[in-house]
């Protein structure tokens, strides 16, 4: 199973390696699959690479949905 996360880019690079927002931690991407990719963009990350870009409203949407999956599970 594959859960993939919205991630904001927050570092991009020219060589299409940079950093992301990945709930709130900084981490390492690769671009190279989606060269259309801007700083401050909405990403899907799977395994170190960003795979789709997604608008801001629908990343927001998705994290909302993962933290009240969270609260619901420590109930």
């Amino acid at each position: 199973m594959c859960l993939a996360v919205p991630a904001k880019i927050t570092r991009l690079e020219d060589s299409g390696q940079g950093t992301v927002d990945y709930m709130g931690s900084e981490v390492n991407a690769n671009f190279s699959l989606v060269p259309q990719a801007r700083l401050g963009d909405w990403v899907i990350i799977h395994a170190g690479f960003a795979i789709s870009l997604l608008d801001e409203e629908e990343a927001r949407e998705t994290l909302q949905l993962f933290k009240e999956m969270g609260a619901a599970s420590r109930r």
